[in-house]
């Protein structure tokens, strides 16, 4: 299947300047000549230099033209699958690129499978497992720090650090083995020595599995809900943080009657933001489901911005609103501060909220906001933060793999003095088993199809 001469259009569907269509297998370059008819004639594309443009038509079996293009070609080993590679850069719109591919497919080439330009990387040993995740990490990034760890690991970052792991736990169990094997003449391991490097592995993975956790924020995001009472600033801190205006703003209380949500980034991390109606009692039919949405909302929400007004005071009906958040993540943010006249002071804070983090401000004003954004991410990162300040992008299948290697780990140092060597030996290779399925060492067919499930047609 792997041997199939595969195209597909990889540029997304709609108008703009210019499509490609990609071709990958052994030979296809001198399989285009009949497709290809160069400007310069007598130019053919087998005889050009790699990495090359050459501009020219495509024709169909007729000798028609289809589109005026400009192919580039790479021949392998340099290219991105291993393989002779041919990319046709036509104008761009989905009848063009549609009528390139067709012709393409008409000369025996199959259509590619999602993911299968990288997945022939893979195997032709160009990329490893980690850096071919990284790929489709690098296309969904939404913001410039997921994008910029999504990067490190497509230029084998992870590989240096698992295989660093590896070369650690090879070393111990080579003793381990040695003792097996030879118990006269090396005798037992020296087990202070062995339990000495295995915390030293302990150490890092633990230190890479906090960084996965780290990752994941940057990768995923998280929402965020503002809630309050009426006419408390709601939809005014969301176009502030937003930088444009969103949300309608009034001074009659209840404008907001629905769940008004957007996207922002905050320090790196993606956030989608969202402006909830005003908590009350209402009889009006439509605010009443709009509160109901909003109940929905927070509850939903990763993070929730409860906002006090300084000029009305702390309230009875902020005091039921909070006891419905209570035991969420919460940020309070006193707003309005910009008002002369104030109605909550610092003890009756404390009181309310012992623990939660408090920013002073005025949304109207873009007071305390880039507090507002550290006491975000210090509350996002919360316990997750590392001594070693290491930034490695892992995806859920490879910390999973990170976490069963800690615990075969684990159990040998913890079993060192006491279980037989050779299941000491077991618990090694259950490691290091796990750490090899993180570069593709130890991967089953059914796990790599599911990693190139999520992939692209195209890429």
């Amino acid at each position: 299947m792997y041997e199939d001469d595969i195209a597909a259009i990889s540029t997304p569907p709609g108008e703009g300047g210019i499509a490609i269509v990609r071709l990958s297998g052994n030979g296809v370059i001198e399989k285009m000549n009949p497709l290809f008819r160069p400007r310069r004639e007598g130019t053919s594309l087998a005889g050009r230099p790699s990495h090359t443009l050459t501009l020219g038509w495509i024709i169909d079996d007729r000798g028609e033209i289809i589109d005026e293009v400009l192919v580039g070609i790479m021949k392998c080993p340099r290219s991105y699958t291993g393989e002779d590679v041919v990319e046709i850069n036509c104008h761009g719109g989905s009848l063009p690129a549609r009528r390139c591919l067709e012709r393409v497919l008409s000369a025996g080439f199959r259509l590619a499978e999602p993911g299968e330009f990288t997945r022939r990387a893979y195997l032709n040993g160009r990329l490893d497992i980690s850096q071919a995740e990284a790929v489709i990490d690098i296309i969904r990034a939404k913001s410039d720090k997921g994008m910029r760890l999504a990067q490190q690991q497509l230029s084998g970052m992870n590989f240096s650090y698992i295989a660093n792991l590896e070369d650690g736990l090879t070393r111990i169990n080579a003793m381990i083995e040695a003792s097996i094997d030879f118990p006269d003449e090396v005798g037992e391991p020296d087990y202070d020595e062995v339990e000495g490097r295995l915390q030293e592995i302990l150490s890092k993975l633990d230190s890479l599995i906090n960084a996965a956790r780290r990752a994941e924020v940057y990768r995923e995001g998280i929402s965020i809900a503002i809630c309050g009472k009426p006419n408390v600033g709601k939809s005014t801190l969301l176009n502030t943080l937003l930088r444009k205006e969103k949300a309608i703003v009034t001074e009659i209380p209840g404008t907001t009657r629905d769940v008004i949500e957007d996207y922002i980034n905050v320090r790196g991390i993606p956030v989608k933001i969202m402006d909830t109606a005003g908590i009350r009692f209402t009889e009006d039919q439509v605010e009443k489901i709009g509160v109901e949405r909003s109940r929905e909302a927070i509850k939903a929400a990763d993070l929730v911005l409860f906002l006090l007004d300084v000029e009305t005071g702390i309230t009875a009906e902020d005091r039921e609103i909070f006891s419905q958040i209570h035991t969420q993540n919460i940020i309070v943010m006193v707003n309005k501060e910009d008002l002369i006249e104030k109605k909550i002071d610092e003890t009756s804070l404390k009181g309310m909220f012992p623990g939660l983090p408090i920013i002073r401000g005025s949304a109207r004003e873009e007071i305390g906001i880039d507090e507002l954004e550290e006491s975000i991410e210090k509350l996002v990162l919360s316990g997750q933060t590392g001594s070693d300040n290491l930034e490695i992008m892992v995806s859920t299948r490879q910390r999973s793999a990170l976490e069963r290697a800690r615990q075969q780990v684990l159990d040998t140092r913890d079993g060192l003095r006491e279980a037989p060597l050779d299941c000491l030996g077991v618990d090694l290779g259950g490691a290091m088993e796990a750490l090899g399925e993180i570069t593709g060492k130890n991967l089953k067919e059914e796990a790599i199809d599911r990693i190139f499930h999520d992939f692209c047609i195209g890429k």
